[in-house]
């Protein structure tokens, strides 16, 4: 039987670039011998890709970068999808790919900009399609296209770069429509990096100051105090599945980076929901997911009141694979192996790209 040619992609122009080594090792070692040609492709923190062709366990060390790496870059021959190897001079070999798998976190990876790479060379990839990619990522478009959608989420307003001039009266304004505490958020950054949770003004300038430091916009969300729960999804347009419900009791005062992979927060599968709030939580991700278009696989992140008043926190369109990330957890937890999963969303990437 012929195997199928999948490039994984790690590392990435990124601040996410350790997650995304972590996730890309527990996807190479999950992937099965025996149905998939796997080429890993590593991308440096300078923007550079190589064909990475040594001992997968320096991938999630990064010691990957020491070894001889081919340079690589895409091919937009459309009939021959995949990459160029490049060699000495002006040579190169072809590399062709049946499908790209790139667990790629945050900006740059996430965010919809290689989606578009790889649509406009007309190679199959996993996850969400570059539209909805880039929505997801943006938590100020998340929020508007789902508020007009009536997919419930903290109330919120955002401050851009451009207003730093303006900057106090600015706060004021937002502070009289929000209530303290108000976490600042940069509004293109995944795994939690760059958020703070300010409790008066003079933290709130503060929070707004340190996430531009990460984007050139900043969402404010007023707190919701509640539950933390998360629902993995799975499926194509139409057709999606859901995982049982779980919940993230955080190390620190809220689920920052460093909760999420430096300590020891703790994951609760199933969530203590009720069987109906958990339900209501998996109809409004299924709902999320399709409203943002999204497709394979994504994470929805909630959180739940004492009143079970659900607010969708955000969609995650890239999630973490690390050996401690929840997107698997659920799903196993679900009835599905590891193995199933990833072999279902290139199943799904390669149809999506047959149409």
């Amino acid at each position: 039987m012929n195997r199928l040619k999948i490039a994984v992609l790690f590392g990435g122009n990124s601040f996410e670039h350790e997650v995304s080594l972590n996730s890309a090792y527990n996807v190479i070692k999950n992937l099965d011998e025996d149905e998939f040609e796997i080429f890993p492709i590593g991308i440096t923190k300078k923007g550079e890709w190589f064909y990475y062709f040594g001992d997968v366990e320096n991938i999630k060390t990064g010691d990957w970068e020491k070894q001889k790496n081919y340079k690589v870059v895409v091919d937009f021959d459309l009939k021959n999808k995949g990459f160029l190897k490049l060699k000495d001079g002006f040579s190169f070999d072809r590399m062709l790919i049946d499908c790209v798998f790139p667990v790629l976190h945050g900006q740059n990876g996430e965010d919809g900009r290689v989606q578009a790479l790889f649509e406009l060379a007309g190679i199959a990839y996993v996850g969400c399609a570059s539209l909805s990619s880039s929505l997801c990522m943006n938590k100020v478009l998340t929020h508007t296209i789902l508020d007009y959608n009536g997919i419930k989420g903290a109330r919120w307003d955002s401050v851009r770069k451009n207003e730093i001039e303006k900057i106090d009266s600015k706060l004021l304004e937002i502070s009289k429509k929000l209530s303290f505490p108000i976490f600042t958020k940069p509004a293109g950054c995944g795994s939690s990096v760059g958020i703070r949770k300010c409790r008066n003004l003079e933290e709130f300038k503060e929070g707004v100051f340190f996430a531009l430091q990460f984007e050139d916009e900043v969402i404010c969300e007023e707190f919701v105090e509640g539950k933390e729960v998360e629902c993995a999804v799975l499926g194509g347009y139409e057709n999606v599945v859901t995982s049982v419900v779980g919940e993230i009791i955080p190390f620190g005062d809220f689920y920052d980076f460093d909760s999420k992979y430096k300590n020891d927060s703790k994951l609760i599968i199933p969530a203590t929901i009720e069987e109906k709030v958990s339900l209501k939580v998996r109809e409004i991700a299924t709902k999320a997911f399709k409203t943002m278009r999204c497709y394979g696989l994504s994470r929805v992140d909630f959180f739940v009141t004492k009143k079970d008043e659900i607010y969708l926190n955000e969609i995650n369109t890239m999630p973490g694979f690390t050996n401690i990330s929840m997107y698997a957890k659920l799903f196993e937890k679900s009835g599905f192996l590891y193995k199933e999963i990833l072999k279902e969303v290139i199943s799904l990437a390669i149809k999506r790209n047959e149409c």
